[in-house]
C-alpha cells in the first residue's frame, strides 16, 4: 500500500497500488485548485472510465496470481471433472473417446468451471473487500461505482475464458473439437459469466457477511444446481419429473445452450428456448447485482 498526501497535510490514506497513478493525479489537481482559490470540475470522459476499469480488473488478476494456491486449484478442479466425466461417458454410454469428451467440456465448464470461479470467486472478492475496509479507501479515490462493479465483471470474464480456452484444450487432446459457430459458443459463454456474476453480487452482498460464509453458502446454492443442471451427469438420464423442475434451473439452460452448439453443432434456431432463457437470465442478474452493489455502497458509507 502507498499514502498520498495534498499539501502540507500530514495524514494519509492507505491505496490499492494499481489506483495509484489516479489518486496522484486527482491530488495533483486539487492541490493546483486550493492555489488558484477555485475548485475544477471535470465531466468523466469514457477513457477514464475505461482506465479506472482496467485498473481495478489488473489489481483483482495480480492479486490472484500472487495467491498462486487459487489459481492452481481453479485448474485442477475443472481438469479433473473433465477427465472423469469424459471416461465415464465413454464406459458408460459406449462411446467414441473423442465423443465423450465433446459432450463433457462445455458441462464441465459451465459447472466446475465458471460456477466456483466467477459465482463463488465474485461473492469471495466482495467479501473480502469489505472485511479489509478496501471499500472504505476506494470511497475516497477517484474511482467511479459503475467502474469498480465493471472492473470486477471484467476481471471474472477474463478468469472464464482462460478456463474455457484450458477445458478445450484438455479436451482437444483425446480428439474433441468444437462443431457449432465459435461466435455463438462464445456469446453463450459471455453470458453465463455475466450469470453467475451478477448472481455472485447479490449472493455476497446481501447473505455472505463473512469469507467463512463462502463456502457454505455457494455449496447450499450450487451443488444442487449442478447436479439438476447436467453439469455432473447428462440431464437425459434424469426423469420426467426432474427434467421438469430443470426447466426453473439456469444452469440447466446454460448446459443444454452450449452442449447443443459445441458437441451437436446446433444453431441459434435449435437451442432457441434455452438461449433466450439465458439472455433474460443474466440481464436480470446484472440489473440485480448492480443494484445490490449500490445498496452495500450506501449502508458501507453509513458506517
Amino acid at each position: 500500500m502507498f499514502k498520498i498526501h495534498v499539501g502540507e497535510a500530514k495524514s494519509g490514506v492507505d491505496v490499492p497500488p494499481a489506483l495509484l497513478p489516479l489518486c496522484c493525479r486527482v491530488a495533483q489537481r486539487t492541490k493546483q485548485s486550493l492555489e488558484c482559490g477555485v475548485l475544477l470540475f471535470s465531466v468523466p470522459s469514457p477513457m477514464k472510465y475505461w482506465r479506472e476499469i482496467i485498473a481495478v480488473t489488473q489489481r483483482i488478476l495480480i492479486e490472484l496470481l500472487r495467491r498462486r494456491r487459487s489459481l492452481i486449484f481453479w485448474s485442477i478442479f475443472p481438469i479433473s471433472v473433465l477427465i472423469l466425466s469424459g471416461f465415464i461417458l465413454a464406459e458408460r454410454a459406449q462411446l467414441p473417446i473423442n465423443t465423450a469428451f465433446e459432450y463433457a467440456a462445455p458441462s464441465t465448464l459451465v459447472g466446475a468451471a465458471m460456477f466456483f470461479s466467477c459465482l463463488g470467486g465474485t461473492v469471495a472478492t466482495v467479501v473480502a473487500e469489505r472485511e479489509q475496509k478496501t471499500l472504505k479507501r476506494l470511497f475516497l479515490a477517484p474511482l467511479s461505482g459503475i467502474s469498480y462493479f465493471l472492473g470486477i465483471f471484467l476481471a471474472h470474464s477474463c478468469i472464464g475464458i482462460g478456463q474455457a480456452i484450458l477445458i478445450y484444450t484438455i479436451a482437444a487432446f483425446w480428439g474433441a473439437s468444437f462443431k457449432g459457430s465459435i461466435l455463438l459458443g462464445l456469446i453463450i459463454i459471455l453470458l453465463t459469466i455475466i450469470a453467475y456474476v451478477g448472481l455472485g453480487f447479490i449472493l455476497g452482498t446481501q447473505l455472505a457477511r463473512r469469507i467463512e460464509d463462502v463456502n457454505s453458502l455457494v455449496a447450499a446454492f450450487g451443488v444442487p444446481l449442478l447436479i439438476l443442471g447436467g453439469a455432473f451427469l447428462p440431464a437425459a438420464l434424469f426423469p420426467p419429473t426432474l427434467i421438469n423442475i430443470a426447466q426453473f434451473n439456469p444452469i440447466y439452460h446454460m448446459n443444454e445452450a452450449l452442449v447443443g452448439v459445441s458437441s451437436k453443432g446446433e444453431g441459434i434456431s435449435d437451442i432457441g428456448s434455452h438461449f433466450w432463457f439465458l439472455l433474460v437470465f443474466a440481464m436480470i442478474m446484472f440489473v440485480g447485482g448492480w443494484l445490490s452493489y449500490r445498496r452495500m455502497l450506501i449502508v458501507e458509507r453509513r458506517l
